[in-house]
């Protein structure tokens, strides 16, 4: 058994020793009142005390002779993060991939368990081979995935270590990862380095889909399908399982339905039909929500005083949709209701302005005005929908130099470093989820668009919340005039009641037009609202401003959101946002935020002590 300073190794790898330092924290240095005069070698290294060291070594201790135990100085220096005695004992002499302890590891090993990557770039400095298996048969990068320092992971592959390498049992990282690993971590990011989702062992030939199963991984499983995984792969046993039939063994009604649902997909995704429906998905959805809102407005515009046919009438409707969903509805249709909704409503609003609201208005101006707006409208929307927010595109050579040069300047920082994207990330870039990329001075990912809203498209997002507003304003205008003709209430003769009833009974499409247009201006406005105090006032992103409110607790207390490197008051934030020049009166600032990297503004500033990490 191993003794001493850091005990535990010996269990699985999964258990972690109580006694084992936290390897975000620096190691911890031994008091020069301490005395060391009396320690032996191996606590001398274990506490660092370099000197105490040196005498023993320049007295005659060989420091390739292991302990007990087996175990070298060098294996302590490398648990416990001693970056200057591993330089001395390897200067004396020490072998670099010793084996030791317990589980037969080198002093790589040991580091990567603990996940000291400067440790482990200072071990492969002096040629340490990350290639070796320990007694459990794992390399470095299979250690390093299977305590998730995802770090480490990415610096062996960037120096060359196979995502796909095998284990001595032929597992790779991601079969690792899906087997022993509950959550989405570090599966995800496995599948962000391309690791093969139809990869086999060589003893089972189980894929990671059929270990993320025998698991009951959910999060892996549901990770795999996205990227592609076979659910026919078949094992080879006896009967030859597959996914499937996995599933049904560990009595998972969960996983079963998940996998089975998939496989139904990739099976109608081939029809012709299918195809139609995803290479025009969007249109057909516009056109189906615009069916589905002038149904509803009908049904309410009937002429008919039967509540129980329009109830009826309205149940079908409700069916239609349930049962169009169960049909075609996926996670790509899904995410499109509300911007085709919108676009939909928007529609409903014209063709009511035209039919409803057109004959009674009489001024011209009025007409010029509302077709400008409504031009304008649709402009800005393409504009921001088609225009690229600022997605961050770098090549694997450059992911794998940026990574390295990162890793060895001591700036593997999740502010710095994209875990999700593998890459280094500009100044005020954050990664979406939604988007699965990181974007330039992202604000927010919309749903109303459907994407995100970054550095070139935010501008014209802006301007459409202002000319949504105003196209709500002008409904609300034309609603009063249509309603102020031809709904002329009586209060004194029918009360406060029969005033609402014939009010409402006037026009129920009118009434239902409005009511959706004050839904749609309220939310634009309160949005508008919001975009303009952080661009204005705080000169932040929505992003930005979120991190920052989430980590206020740990902020100074005279911090206050005003108070950052990017707010340079109201007019120069317009004027900056904006891109104003004004005839040459105003000089906005021009920069390019995929190419300002956050190494030259000074880290210590309060606004970069709780940033959201990815």
């Amino acid at each position: 058994m191993m003794h001493g300073f850091m005990p535990g190794f010996h269990t699985q790898f999964n258990q972690r020793s109580e006694a084992m330092m936290d390897p975000t924290q620096q190691p911890k240095k031994y008091s020069h009142l301490d005395d060391s005069s009396s320690w032996d070698i191996v606590k001398a290294t274990q506490f660092g005390a370099l000197e105490r060291c040196k005498e023993l070594v320049e007295a005659g201790y060989d420091v390739r002779q292991p302990d007990k135990e087996n175990v070298t100085l060098l294996h302590w220096a490398a648990i416990n993060n001693r970056v200057d005695l591993v330089k001395y004992y390897i200067a004396k002499g020490a072998v670099v991939d010793q084996l030791g302890g317990d589980l037969n590891s080198t002093p790589l090993h040991w580091a990567i368990r603990q996940g000291h990557l400067q440790m482990v770039i200072q071990l492969m400095r002096y040629g340490a081979d990350p290639s070796l298996a320990d007694g459990e048969g794992y390399r470095s990068l299979h250690l390093a995935v299977l305590f998730q320092h995802m770090p480490i992971a990415a610096y062996l592959m960037a120096k060359g270590q196979e995502v796909d390498v095998p284990d001595i049992n032929g597992q790779t990282s991601l079969m690792l990862a899906a087997q022993k690993i509950i959550g989405p971590e570090p599966t995800n990011f496995l599948l962000k380095c391309n690791a093969s989702v139809n990869a086999v062992d060589k003893v089972n030939q189980n894929s990671p889909l059929h270990y993320a199963v025998l698991a009951g991984n959910v999060d892996a499983v549901h990770l795999l399908l996205e990227a592609g995984a076979s659910v026919d792969l078949q094992n080879t046993n006896v009967s030859g399982h597959t996914p499937i039939d996995l599933a049904h063994q560990v009595h998972s009604p969960l996983l079963s339905h998940m996998l089975i649902v998939v496989k139904k997909e990739r099976m109608e995704a081939n029809s012709p039909c299918r195809r139609v429906l995803t290479r025009y998905r969007v249109y057909l959805q516009w056109l189906f929500n615009v069916c589905v809102l002038w149904a509803v407005g009908a049904i309410f515009d009937m002429k008919t005083e039967s509540w129980l046919l329009k109830g009826l009438l309205l149940a079908c409707v409700i069916a239609v949709i349930n049962l169009t969903c169960r049909q075609v509805a996926n996670a790509a249709v899904k995410s499109l209701i509300p911007s085709t909704s919108l676009i939909a409503t928007i529609f409903l609003m014209l063709v009511t302005w035209c039919l409803w609201f057109l004959p009674d208005i009489l001024y011209q101006l009025t007409h010029v005005l509302f077709t400008l707006n409504v031009t304008a409208l649709l402009y800005y929307y393409l504009r921001t929908c088609r225009t690229d927010p600022g997605v961050i595109k770098v090549t694997e050579e450059e992911k794998k130099k940026n990574i390295v040069v990162l890793a060895e300047a001591g700036c593997l920082d999740p502010r710095i470093f994209c875990t999700s994207c593998m890459m280094r990330k500009p100044m005020r870039a954050h990664h979406c989820f939604s988007c699965n990329a990181c974007i330039t001075k992202q604000d927010h990912h919309s749903v109303w668009i459907n994407g995100c809203i970054g550095a070139r498209n935010h501008q014209f997002f802006i301007l459409f919340l202002v000319l949504l507003t105003l196209l709500g304003c002008w409904m609300f205008y034309g609603s009063l005039m249509y309603w102020s003709k031809h709904c002329i209430g009586h209060y004194a003769d029918d009360g406060m009641w029969g005033a609402v009833t014939g009010f409402v009974g006037c026009s129920p499409w009118v009434l239902y037009i409005f009511c959706m247009a004050f839904f749609h201006t309220t939310w634009v406005s309160i949005l508008l609202a919001q975009q303009m105090y952080q661009i204005a006032f705080l000169g932040l992103t929505t992003a930005e401003r979120t991190s920052l409110m989430h980590g206020q607790k740990k902020l100074p207390n005279s911090f206050s959101l005003r108070q950052n490197p990017f707010n340079h008051g109201v007019l120069k934030n317009l004027v900056n946002f904006f891109q104003l020049r004004c005839c040459g009166l105003c000089k906005p600032l021009v920069l390019d935020w995929s190419v300002e990297f956050p190494l030259g503004l000074n880290r210590e500033h309060p606004m970069f002590s709780s940033l959201d990490t990815v």
